[in-house]
């Protein structure tokens, strides 16, 4: 059986050359590739772009990475007049993944955007197969095609991706990943929390990844500098816990209702896919607070109560999409992307909204103590070094505040 998908599956791939090979050049292009809807990465102007996205494992009104991705890329293609279509898997499985870049590439879809981490596997199966097609993944690390690939050769992950040779496992030649600083984003949650006048705070990861322990250890030294401000590090603790699912869970829940009603716990920034639902719900019973995660919370965690969420440590993922659409598609500048995983982080010191990492400008709950010009300033200082933050995930960082660590729930 496997065999046989692997034999369809490269058919697919030798029908999408040809149909690319037909293509002429695009009716609104420029004919020198700078504008327009396609230009190869070698600058020719042969490539009409027909943009995909895969949804992970949930949809496009999760609003979250899939809903943040999907309304990037159609608004892009809107306003290039360039074709667009997303894929949903019908189950959450590289399998399934898998199936809807077949799907996709079928339909003549050349350049395909996948959020999430759960797409390494994906491009290690399909990424060789489909040299002609851009594979564009949003917060897919080393790591995470590095499991997938090591697994399939029946080796074992030891999780240190400087031990391995990650262009193996996938086509770097059409491929581009971006990560993400999570530390600063983290900090900046930390710093807007304490600044705001919350004394008390928690931290609930989900599993103890590599981008979890930067958000939280990035949300411990935020935390930690505001209180230096201040001049209150004597009365600003973190409880700092991993629940070890990403998702919500009873006993996960049944922790936090302490943290909440016996610990005195004001706020928890619960950092890892559906795990917030466990902080909100044990929230939403003493009118507690929450920090949402990667993309602006606010609409879901809301939903447990007014005014719950304090801000969001956000990913850019829609800077993202445009920006790399914008190159890729129309500037032809594919080879400054492929074979890349990338680290991004701050670009502008003047403009949060510009930056791939930020809290949210409209929902993050601003006073007097902590202002959209405050927070400006903030980020200004991020920008040219005078505030560093450290993204050692080795151990947790010192810091002058206290921070109680409980390990992991489950």
């Amino acid at each position: 059986m496997k065999k046989a998908k692997k034999l369809l599956t490269l058919l697919l791939a030798a029908a999408m050359t040809l149909s690319l090979a037909a293509c002429g050049t695009p009716s609104n292009s420029t004919g020198d590739g700078s504008e327009g809807n396609g230009s190869t990465s070698g600058g020719t102007k042969d490539t009409v772009y027909k943009i995909a996205m895969i949804t992970d494992y949930g949809d496009i009104t999760d609003e979250s990475f899939n809903q943040t991705t999907y309304e990037a890329c159609k608004a892009f293609a809107e306003a290039n007049k360039i074709d667009f279509n997303y894929y949903k898997p019908s189950n959450d499985s590289t399998e399934g993944r898998i199936a809807m870049v077949d799907a996709a590439v079928a339909d003549g879809y050349n350049i395909l955007i996948m959020p999430g981490y759960a797409f390494g596997g994906t491009l290690v199966e399909s990424s060789p197969l489909y040299p002609d097609v851009k594979f564009i993944a949003l917060d897919v690390a080393a790591g995470d095609i590095l499991e997938y690939g090591v697994a399939a050769e029946g080796g074992k992950y030891d999780y240190d991706p400087s031990n391995w040779d990650v262009t193996k496992y996938y086509n770097t030649a059409n491929t581009y990943c971006a990560i993400y600083q999570e530390e600063l984003s983290g900090y900046m949650a930390g710093y807007a929390a304490v600044s705001l006048g919350y004394h008390h705070l928690g931290f609930l990861g989900g599993m103890a990844v590599p981008a979890v322990i930067r958000y939280g250890y990035g949300y411990v030294q935020g935390a930690n500098d505001a209180a230096k401000e201040l001049g209150i590090t004597d009365q600003v603790s973190v409880d700092y816990v991993y629940g070890n699912l990403f998702s919500g869970d009873p006993d996960i829940t049944a922790v936090m209702d302490t943290w909440y009603q016996s610990n005195g716990v004001e706020v928890v920034f619960a950092c890892g896919g559906g795990i917030y639902t466990s902080a909100a719900e044990a929230a939403a019973k003493v009118n507690g607070k929450v920090i949402g995660v990667d993309t602006d919370q606010s609409p879901i965690i809301d939903k447990y109560g007014k005014g719950m969420t304090v801000t969001s440590a956000m990913k850019g993922l829609a800077v993202t999409v445009t920006d790399t659409l914008t190159d890729v598609v129309l500037k032809g500048k594919w080879d400054n992307y492929a074979g890349k995983i990338q680290t991004l982080g701050l670009v502008s010191g003047d403009d949060p909204s510009r930056n791939y990492i930020q809290i949210p400008m409209d929902s993050t709950q601003w006073s007097d103590t902590f202002t959209k010009e405050d927070y400006s300033v903030l980020v200004g200082k991020l920008f040219d070094g005078s505030i560093t933050v450290s993204g050692d995930i080795t151990a947790m960082p010192k810091v002058d505040i206290t921070v109680h660590e409980y390990g992991n729930i489950k």
